[in-house]
């Protein structure tokens, strides 16, 4: 079997596995996520808890089940506000060049001049924590690399016949830029957007971890990560689960852009 394909189907079957686990906790977990029980703290793995329980009493796989909602969501609207701002950014900086890619590409370089991590703990620490301001950092954080993916797509096929064609007829700057070029460029951008969604996975854990990200009573793997290392050595199954659900949901995602731009070379 063709190595290519392996990493699409890698990434495909761990990323169903992940979604169906989200898609039943909209409906069912097996116990409240926030209902509090000390009679059950730090219950091993069993039948009736199969995660085991944490320092509450609190099923530790209905709260990894609802904590995925939070992560498939943080990683959709943030993967999508840097597509779009980045996308949008780059396609003007490459399309137009001259002073207006200079002024751009200034201002892109300067926001990755910082680590993203940074930019995000900057963003949440002057307007405050939460769910939508962690949305939002992570969000911004991604547009400088969507940006620079878009720009250099845009370089590469501006000077093209089919562009020189469409000018030569009159079509709009505009009409040109998302309706013949953005379509020939997308396949780079589809490989980051899923690079980007497991990066936005792993920004939101660390938020979370820091306790600048999703506040409790709302599950978070992160969150639950950094409640549990108290008692790491009491109950390690509170952190072990958490971490390998992280683990999963990134390596799909990485897997599944390494299959979709290992489809792309193979094509070309």
């Amino acid at each position: 079997m063709d190595r290519r394909s392996i990493n699409l189907k890698i990434g495909i079957v761990l990323i169903s596995l992940l979604f169906s686990m989200m898609i039943v906790s909209l409906f069912y977990t097996p116990f409240s996520v926030t209902e509090i029980n000390r009679e059950e703290r730090f219950s091993p793995p069993s039948g009736r808890h199969l995660l085991g329980t944490d320092n509450f009493g609190r099923d530790v796989l209905s709260r990894i089940m609802k904590a995925s909602q939070t992560a498939f969501f943080v990683g959709l609207v943030a993967v999508s506000i840097g597509t779009l701002f980045g996308v949008t950014i780059g396609a003007v900086s490459g399309y137009f060049g001259g002073m207006v890619d200079e002024i751009i590409m200034r201002f892109i370089d300067a926001m990755m001049a910082f680590p993203s991590i940074l930019l995000a703990l900057m963003f949440v620490s002057v307007f405050g924590v939460g769910l939508r301001n962690t949305i939002v950092a992570i969000g911004i954080m991604s547009i400088p690399s969507f940006a620079r993916i878009t720009r250099s797509g845009f370089i590469q096929h501006k000077e093209l016949d089919y562009v020189r064609s469409a000018k030569v007829k009159g079509v709009s700057n505009l009409r040109i830029m998302f309706r013949h070029i953005l379509p020939n460029v997308l396949s780079p951008i589809v490989v980051a957007a899923s690079m980007g969604f497991s990066n936005a996975v792993l920004a939101e854990a660390a938020l979370s971890y820091l306790g600048l990200g999703i506040q409790p009573p709302n599950p978070s793997w992160g969150r639950m990560l950094s409640e549990s290392q108290v008692f790491i050595t009491v109950s390690p199954w509170c952190a072990i689960a958490p971490g390998i659900f992280i683990t999963l949901l990134v390596l799909g995602f990485n897997f599944l852009g390494d299959g979709i731009r290992d489809m792309r070379e193979k094509r070309e």
